[in-house]
């Protein structure tokens, strides 16, 4: 019997979809490629669930440089990969754990150890109210044998297809919401460094960026908890209440100059970076990545998504012009690692053709 008609539930479903390595057209790396990096947000996320072990399997088969990983804990002290605090918007949990919910009618992967996260599966994320995709054009919501994964079990597949494909691809976990879980009486920070120096990810050679809106933390992370990683800085809107940060003065050329002290790159929301067009009609482009780049930071703006484009752009590639080009950022998050890669092949190709015809 053919592999490919072996049925989902004989083994796990994102094991077939490693078999994407093998149909995607991935390659390293040309020598003369833009050192821009393609970072897989929440995975191969316009094509698959997102934060699943086959979405990082299909971006890694993609050829994404970077692959994200948003961490909370578990009850036990489990960080696992979710983009929320939250199980209610991906997960079937007030199904499977009805009496779990809390007072303000959320479900917390706090609340349930990891034995029982993992009982429950993963959908395309879902608008609480309606039950409807947030991005309709996505992978079906249905219920597919998805499930929530360990920042362990995704290290152990990226660190896994690193050897038997020879590549090098980092990861870029996140913090999320350190101060909540403090409260909560967990140090998320501590437990996923320790993580991460037990899977070999210990200095800033190794492949890893480490980011967190929280300032305070991060600096914690740094001089505290004495951690050698890169770090990098997210940076959102105040209006957000994404942390106890002024992200406003974040992106001042002071707060720039401070960022410099502890982290080694910012990662802006894209508005922040191209804020839109002006009265005329003209495309604006802001002075944050010049200005970071003057402190030595490097610039990966999030989220360039095919299916949610600014008016700005007629087309993904247009926009990824825009902001790898034009604006000159290091690197982006995206929902579609392929495209950018592509993208990043061809203006390789184009700079190279440029040359030759220069001599």
């Amino acid at each position: 019997m053919s592999i490919l008609a072996v049925s989902a539930s004989s083994f796990p479903i994102w094991t077939l979809l490693t078999l994407t390595l093998f149909l995607a057209k991935s390659r390293p790396a040309m020598a003369s490629e833009p050192q821009k990096v393609v970072i897989a947000h929440r995975g191969a996320s316009g094509y698959l669930p997102e934060h699943t072990l086959a979405g990082k399997a299909l971006a890694y088969g993609m050829g994404a440089h970077f692959i994200e990983q948003d961490l909370v804990l578990t009850k036990d002290d489990q960080p696992v990969v979710l983009h929320d605090i939250y199980l209610d918007t991906v997960t079937d949990v007030a199904t499977v754990f009805p009496d779990r919910r809390r007072d303000d009618g959320r479900y917390y992967a706090i609340d349930l150890s990891l034995a029982e996260i993992k009982t429950l599966r993963v959908s395309e994320r879902i608008e609480l109210q309606s039950g409807t995709a947030v991005f309709t054009g996505r992978f079906p919501v249905c219920r597919m044998p998805f499930q929530v994964p360990t920042l362990v079990e995704e290290i152990e597949l990226v660190q896994g297809l690193n050897k038997s494909t020879g590549r090098d691809v980092g990861i870029y976990p996140e913090i999320k919401s350190p101060a909540w879980h403090r409260a909560q009486g967990k140090d998320i920070s501590r437990i996923v460094l320790q993580v991460l120096q037990r899977s070999g990810y210990r200095n800033k050679s190794d492949n890893v960026f480490l980011q967190c809106f929280d300032a305070n933390e991060l600096q914690r992370i740094r001089h505290e908890l004495d951690c050698h990683l890169r770090l990098v800085q997210l940076i959102g809107a105040n209006e957000w209440n994404e942390a106890a940060t002024d992200f406003d003065r974040l992106r001042t050329s002071q707060g720039l100059q401070e960022i410099a002290q502890y982290a080694d790159g910012i990662g802006p929301w894209l508005p922040q970076v191209v804020p839109g067009k002006d009265n005329q009609g003209r495309l604006r482009i802001s002075e944050l990545v010049h200005q970071a780049h003057r402190h030595g930071l490097l610039v990966h703006p999030y989220t360039l998504r095919a299916d949610q484009m600014p008016d700005y752009a007629n087309s993904f590639e247009e926009l990824l012009r825009i902001v790898l080009v034009d604006a000159d950022a290091d690197g982006v998050f995206t929902d579609f690692p392929d495209r950018v890669r592509t993208f990043i092949r061809q203006l390789s190709s184009a700079t190279s053709q440029s040359d030759r015809d220069s001599k």
